[in-house]
């Protein structure tokens, strides 16, 4: 059976946009863990992430002016920097001393990692960290990448909470029935048996690297011969594939971002080291829109049945995963509760399934 825990998780980075998507001089509101956020690049092309209410009268500051420098509130021209500290106050005289650099609408620490815009969301209850984020852990990242964008980053709000989510990144048994097109599994009907070997990685769990198999052609097209993929799973809810073949690599970021405890954005980066696919790109880019959304499209009648509040049972082998990712959750929980480090429960286990 499904064991209840909280569905937010804090004290985590969350990929919150694209880094493409937020030009320099430009502000876009967001929203993470119900949190309303603002998220702004500066005129030299840092980023950073204010809490957008106005702490004078509670308008959204989204709806102010932004010079590349400073937010100013549209109510009553209050000013904030990249820090969250206010700035100025327009209605002051100069016979009313005032310290206005006191007065803060709150900032989070925020990132540019990878093409990758993240932000650090702390327990509500507990002080805002400093915005340089100086003490928190590292970003995710992708290893062997450097800082180099994604070739492809798209996202897709889905109507159900993180947990329903994240049970979709780590579930080996949906495509058959989901992920069908004309051009991919067309009325799939047979089923191969499948053996992974799994092993505890920060955070998660990862499943060992593999050959892939002979049926996905493109890979040996694209990446070369003897193509092997690792998959690794990992609090708050990342889905890192690193792929290598004999000519070329690639690699896939999933990121769960809870919106709220209704609403979830899935975020995917796609990269590889082909150096003569830009004119595959907006391609590649409509196939993974498209895959994205038959996830989508089946979460949205899984809520139909949801709503009634039905008992739900996970089974082994293949859903495994996903009782690993509740006993991670539990674990984080417990751990910050009780102020102990996190112990990763995960055992090195191999699974079977049919898919």
């Amino acid at each position: 059976m499904l064991a209840s825990a909280p569905l937010l998780l804090h004290n985590f980075w969350y990929l919150v946009l694209p880094a493409a998507k937020l030009r320099r001089g430009e502000m876009r509101k967001a929203r993470l863990l119900s949190e309303p956020l603002l998220l702004c690049r500066a005129r030299d092309g840092s980023v950073f992430a204010l809490r957008d209410i106005c702490p004078h009268r509670g308008i959204p500051l989204s709806y102010g002016r932004f010079d590349g420098r400073e937010v100013e509130c549209c109510y009553h021209g209050w000013r904030f920097g990249a820090d969250g500290r206010c700035t100025a106050i327009p209605s002051l005289t100069p016979d009313q001393p005032m310290d206005v650099g006191k007065i803060r609408c709150g900032a989070y620490p925020c990132r540019e990692v990878q093409g990758n815009i993240w932000v650090y969301m702390p327990e509500k209850s507990a002080r805002l960290p400093r915005a340089d984020g100086d003490g928190l852990p590292p970003v995710p990242e992708l290893p062997g990448l450097g800082d180099a964008p994604p070739q492809i980053s798209i996202s897709q709000v889905f109507p159900c909470d993180c947990d329903q989510a994240a049970f979709g990144l780590m579930d080996p048994t949906h495509a058959a029935f989901v992920h069908t097109s004309w051009w991919w599994k067309k009325n799939a009907t047979t089923l191969r048996q499948k053996e992974k070997h799994f092993e505890p990685a920060p955070l998660g769990w990862r499943m060992k690297r593999h050959p892939l198999p002979p049926q996905n052609r493109a890979y040996r097209v694209f990446l070369g011969d003897g193509a092997t993929t690792e998959i690794t799973y990992a609090l708050p809810g990342l889905r890192i594939e690193l792929i290598e073949g004999a000519r070329h690599s690639a690699a896939g970021l999933t990121a769960i971002t809870p919106l709220s405890e209704t609403e979830t954005e899935v975020h995917q980066a796609l990269y590889w080291t082909l150096p003569w696919t830009a004119p595959l790109r907006p391609l590649a880019r409509r196939l993974a829109h498209i895959f994205l959304a038959q996830d989508r499209k089946v979460v949205i009648k899984q809520q139909e049945g949801l709503a009634h509040g039905p008992n739900l049972m996970l089974i082994d082998d293949a859903d495994t995963q996903a009782k690993w990712y509740h006993r991670l959750k539990r674990e984080w929980l417990d751990a910050a509760r009780e102020g102990r480090p996190f112990e990763n429960p995960i055992k090195a286990k191999t699974l079977q399934w049919r898919s």
